[in-house]
């Protein structure tokens, strides 16, 4: 079972301990509707982990992918266990507007958020 999810927006950003990709439905308002975060956080105490938020909803842990994909405007994320958060699903797959925006944070952040479980792909 997978989720498809549509975004408008890709923003990446980089913090103290931790790396970022953001995806976002935006309304012509330029509200958020709809989001997925991914996060990967470096603790000095704890391993690296990955987390994903959707719509302030958190699950994660440093085994959370078995790989992700990213082909053209489509990443999907493989979860090594079917998520209770999202209905049981073990795939994400995430669908993105092909701005020139959006394609420079994908470069930027893809490889740093998610270098280690990116297993194939072309953009």
């Amino acid at each position: 079972m997978s989720q498809s999810r549509l975004y408008d927006t890709v923003a990446f950003d980089v913090r103290d301990n931790a790396t970022m990709l953001f995806f976002a439905q935006t309304t012509d308002e330029a509200e958020i509707e709809d989001y997925l975060l991914l996060l990967r956080t470096v603790d000095d105490e704890f391993e690296e982990s990955l987390y994903v938020e959707v719509n302030e909803q958190q699950f994660g842990g440093h085994d959370l992918l078995e790989s992700a994909e990213l082909v053209s405007n489509t990443l999907t994320l493989n979860l090594r266990e079917p998520s209770s958060e999202l209905g049981g699903a073990r795939k994400i797959v995430l669908t993105f507007a092909e701005s020139a925006e959006n394609l420079a944070a994908i470069e930027a952040g893809l490889f740093r958020v998610l270098g280690d479980v990116l297993d194939a792909g072309h953009a």
